[in-house]
């Protein structure tokens, strides 16, 4: 029988996922996104990072879980990985923690199907729950990665895999990791996999470039910010259950604040939930935000120390811009006093690289908006 969970104290989960009672709208992707899987149709899921891929593609494996419990559901993100064998480390682990989620599966069933593999098991110091960690040579990295892919199609149960950050693995050493990946995936033919990203000109180019292995293989699908009346009168509903309410030019003015990127919007609502019954003015709301830059101030400024003299400028022009469609031209050099254009060039390479600053089709941008309040505030 499955373990029932007690709801969550505070309704605005910001990591993690809760249960649908907790996940605003998205209907329509949850459902062409079920349709795309459950059709054999693999699916590369594009977005800015803190629009809620993660949340939505646990929303979905929930519900295949509800219409299927034999369903094998894997989400791994692989964006801190650095190579082939930090990707079977990851996906090794992920598969394992899953499998003994299933109250069939005991670790050495699950185990005694990789040879290869060392397991050590320990106890999460935070939350007390098990955690797996998984060894395995690395001169047996390539033979690891088809044995995964070997479990996969032998486990005779459909198998749904998603792996987050896709792009990361075009920055491996290993070259053909690519190549690689595809040719294990196109005969595992009861798995489904959604390979989502944040970086879409790479994710664009893996899928859309015939040079690549990945070329027109997958259904693409971008996601959206939620839209500001659905997000409202989600936000407005827990607010309402327990006797307060939520002003709703207030809620326009947060949304705008964070062009309704949802990681940035649940958590400022977590926090207003938590210390205010009914949110009626503006400066809740930016109280509130200042809370989480002040807990953040510490982690900021240790972030700039790492940076050179050229980038620091750089980020903090940007940010006084809002947005800047030409970071080399001569107008926004000299109204900042940066170096010159080779500098700003090499500059926002790095800070790109960085995931400091990100480029949308209206222009660069600091990355992360609290980063980017926090700068204004200091900087000013």
């Amino acid at each position: 029988m499955e373990k029932k969970v007690p709801p969550p104290r505070n309704p605005f989960i910001y990591e993690g996922y809760a249960g649908p009672d907790f996940f605003c709208d998205r209907t329509e992707e949850t459902e062409n996104l079920i349709a795309h899987l459950q059709n054999g149709r693999n699916v590369t899921l594009v977005s800015p990072r803190k629009v809620g891929k993660t949340g939505l593609i646990k929303h979905v494996f929930h519900q295949l879980k509800k219409k299927d419990r034999d369903a094998i559901c894997i989400y791994t993100d692989i964006f801190h990985t650095q190579n082939q064998y930090d990707l079977v480390q990851t996906l090794g682990r992920a598969i394992v923690q899953e499998r003994l989620l299933d109250t069939r599966s005991t670790m050495e069933k699950v185990l005694s199907l990789f040879s290869t593999w060392r397991p050590t098991l320990s106890i999460d110091p935070m939350t007390g729950t098990p955690t797996v960690s998984v060894s395995i040579e690395r001169t047996n990295t390539e033979y690891t990665l088809k044995s995964i892919f070997d479990y996969l199609e032998k486990s005779g149960r459909d198998v749904y895999v998603a792996i987050d950050e896709f792009q990361t693995i075009a920055d491996y050493p290993e070259k053909g990791t690519e190549a690689l990946l595809r040719s294990y995936i196109q005969f595992v033919h009861n798995a489904h996999f959604i390979f989502s990203g944040s970086k879409q000109h790479l994710i664009y180019e893996m899928f859309g470039s015939p040079k690549r292995p990945f070329f027109q293989s997958t259904a693409m699908m971008s996601l959206m910010p939620l839209h500001e009346e659905i997000y409202y009168d989600f936000a407005a509903r827990f607010f309402r259950n327990r006797g307060g309410e939520f002003d709703k030019g207030v809620f326009r003015c947060l949304y705008e604040r964070f062009d309704g990127y949802t990681w940035y919007m649940q958590s400022v609502l977590n926090r207003l939930y938590e210390h205010e019954s009914s949110v009626t003015e503006e400066q809740q709301v930016n109280d509130a935000i200042l809370g989480i830059i002040a807990a953040q101030s510490n982690q900021y400024e240790t972030l700039l120390v790492f940076l050179t003299e050229n980038q620091r400028n750089l980020l903090k022009a940007i940010s006084f811009e809002g947005k800047v469609t030409q970071p080399q031209s001569n107008s926004f050099i000299q109204k900042y006093g940066l170096s010159g254009t080779s500098s700003v060039k090499k500059a926002l390479s790095l800070l790109m690289t960085k995931d400091l600053i990100y480029q949308s089709s209206d222009g660069y941008m600091v990355y992360d908006r609290f980063l980017d309040l926090w700068l204004k505030r200091t900087f000013i």
